[in-house]
């Protein structure tokens, strides 16, 4: 039953708020339109509505119970036809107050403000679950973001690190392996500490300790690979360690030495890298035992032909200059026949390709061999030995004559140099005598080895074709010499990365901003080469650096000296790098481009090649080939 009272204003007219009328709005739902018709005409004679005037008219839909004595401040009981029909609304208690005079009259006090502070409750659990649908409205929102956002994170890259993260996943697994190690840890600076105040019992227990958990945990980095006695270990050293806590507990003590194990820790993971880059230099500069029983087999079976056999058909095409000629200078027999397969399957019109390929003498009857068994379709190819050009001795090439030098020799060979694998590994890329090698500087010569030709596509051997390439010998380089891929950034692959400028020859005559470019896939326009002296201008430059002060060894360098301001800008879709060390390439990028590049230390022949780039290889690969088989390759 519900009664309300409302206040007149001084005025005699009704003054009704805005919260009661939304509090008569809502009761509309609630009860039913006889009594709100009963309501208006108690309003319109008496303005106030009292208890009167419900027990004199009756409602079919609700009814009251006789009132008891107003002094026990009682409510309303509703009968059970009226709870059924109104099993929605909640009954709102009566209130009596007896008038000051004493008279009988009934007044409601406060059930115009329960039913309002019921209408405010509502209108706040509404409001807060609309906030909570908000709320979980944004949560979803930032959970498809991020979903959308881990998509981009490359997995190789994630695969890198595949032991930490498996241990991170979840902050649960393997807890057992981390906590054995922690123990390790603290009771090694226990030790220290028992040792140090003379405590020799507690010293000798905690290195027992120490050792039979050394023991338990072994290499495991899972709890599934530890040894079965580990619990008991963990057991037993965490009862040591409470011990010594009790006896030698010293925050600031204790935080010292953490801080010490911390700096050798350091020291230790310096040293590693140091080792690291050797072995990954080493590496880089080796040929896998397959490749090198590869080439000694073929080989063996070049010389056992006789000499007739041992020519190469269309011979009249090597100096052709409207043919499509590639430099290949390799002593990677596998690298050469990838290049050569790969650009020969994916070009349009094979027969016009001509492959000029240069070894040394070690690798001459190998790469002979390979591609009398395995000819290039209709394509020509040729190879020499490097060590026939008599034209290059050390009287005319600064390189050989500076491998000569006692100097270069000292740098190179000299037995009592640091051999450590830590030792001097920031210089390791540089100190191998590979990058003193002609197969490497032949690129400054092309001229002076194909001089009936007008121009040359340069291939590295640790290259993948994958598309068409004879649209490069119509790029106008607009009267530059070199054409190739530009590989700087904001600050990336400039100049000042390459070479000394604090040498005045070098500050002087180039740009430190100016920006780098790729080797590896190079169109050289000879006529200019010979106009400009390419040849003359290397020579110079590399006779200058005997002692190494303009930049550290290596072709790029010397390149980008030799071709600066004489480099035209090829498009990057012709040639894309990085595959040898950058394991987050876009693939679309690597699928867009006419030349994938390994340059890098992780080459496509090697174990440490990166899995997710190998494939783009190996496809040009016949592994069934019975040279292949008996050597043991495989992908």
């Amino acid at each position: 039953t519900f009664l309300f009272c409302y206040p007149r204003g001084a005025d005699g007219n009704q003054e009704t708020d805005w919260q009661e009328q939304l509090a008569t709005n809502n009761l509309k739902s609630v009860l039913s339109k006889e009594v709100i018709d009963a309501i208006a005409a108690s309003q319109q004679e008496t303005g106030t509505l009292n208890l009167d005037f419900f027990r004199d008219h009756p409602s079919p839909s609700w009814k009251t119970d006789d009132l008891v004595d107003h002094k026990m401040n009682t409510n309303l009981v509703v009968d059970d036809k009226a709870k059924a029909q109104n099993s929605s609304a909640e009954h709102v208690p009566l209130i009596y107050k007896a008038p000051k005079d004493g008279s009988d009259g009934h007044q409601v006090d406060t059930a115009a403000k329960i039913a309002r502070r019921k209408l405010r409750e509502i209108r706040r659990e509404k409001r807060a679950m609309d906030l909570v649908r908000k709320d979980d409205e944004a949560l979803v929102k930032l959970e498809n973001a991020a979903i959308e956002r881990s998509k981009a994170v490359d997995s190789a890259v994630l695969g890198k690190y595949s032991i930490w993260r498996k241990e991170n996943e979840n902050e649960n697994s393997d807890s057992t392996v981390r906590l054995m190690r922690d123990q390790i840890i603290m009771a090694r600076v226990y030790s220290v500490l028992a040792k140090s105040k003379n405590k020799h019992g507690l010293y000798q227990e905690l290195q027992s300790r120490i050792k039979e958990s050394h023991r338990a945990v072994g290499e495991a980095t899972a709890d599934a690979e530890l040894h079965r006695s580990a619990p008991d270990r963990m057991r037993a050293m965490g009862q040591v360690l409470t011990k010594a806590r009790e006896e030698l507990y010293d925050c600031k003590v204790i935080s010292q030495r953490l801080r010490a194990m911390l700096q050798s820790a350091d020291e230790q993971v310096r040293s590693l890298k140091k080792q690291s880059t050797f072995l990954s230099q080493l590496a880089a500069k080796t040929i896998p035992n397959s490749i090198h029983c590869l080439s000694m087999r073929l080989t063996i079976d070049y010389y056992l032909l006789p000499v007739e056999k041992r020519k190469f058909p269309r011979s009249e095409n090597l100096e052709n200059p409207e043919l499509y000629h590639y430099a290949l200078f390799s002593d990677n027999v596998l690298a050469a026949s990838v290049v050569v397969n790969s650009t020969i399957m994916n070009a349009k019109e094979p027969e016009k390709h001509v492959f000029h390929l240069v070894t040394d003498k070690l690798n001459f009857g190998a790469m002979n061999m390979w591609f009398l068994l395995n000819p290039p379709g209709k394509a020509t190819i040729h190879v020499e030995n490097v060590d026939e050009f008599k034209w290059l001795n050390s009287s005319y090439c600064p390189v050989l004559r500076q491998l000569e030098s006692a100097a270069m020799k000292e740098f190179y060979f000299k037995a009592d140099r640091p051999t450590t694998l830590s030792a001097g590994s920031s210089n390791l890329k540089y100190r191998n005598p590979k990058y003193l090698s002609m197969l490497n500087h032949l690129r400054f010569y092309l001229p002076e080895i194909y001089p009936k030709l007008d121009k040359i596509l340069f291939l590295d051997d640790d290259i993948v074709v994958q598309k068409d390439l004879t649209g490069l010998w119509d790029v106008d380089l607009n009267g530059m010499v070199n054409g190739a891929v530009f590989t700087c950034g904001e600050s990336f692959h400039r100049f000042d990365k390459y070479l000394n400028f604090s040498n005045p020859h070098i500050a002087r005559n180039f740009d430190p901003n100016a920006c780098g470019w790729a080797y590896g896939m190079n169109i050289f326009d000879l006529k200019q080469w010979k106009n400009k002296d390419i040849t003359g201008i290397y020579h110079k430059w590399q006779t200058m650096n005997e002692d190494r002060v303009l930049w550290k060894l290596g072709t790029l360098p010397p390149g980008l000296m030799t071709f600066y301001k004489l480099t035209h800008p090829l498009d990057k879709s012709w040639h894309v790098l990085g595959l040898g060390y950058n394991p987050s390439i876009d693939r679309s990028e690597i699928d867009n481009a006419a030349v994938a590049h390994y340059n890098g230390n992780m080459k496509p022949w090697l174990e440490l090649a990166m899995t997710k780039y190998r494939p783009y290889w190996t496809r040009y690969i016949k592994y069934d080939h019975p040279y292949i088989r008996g050597c043991n390759l495989s992908e």
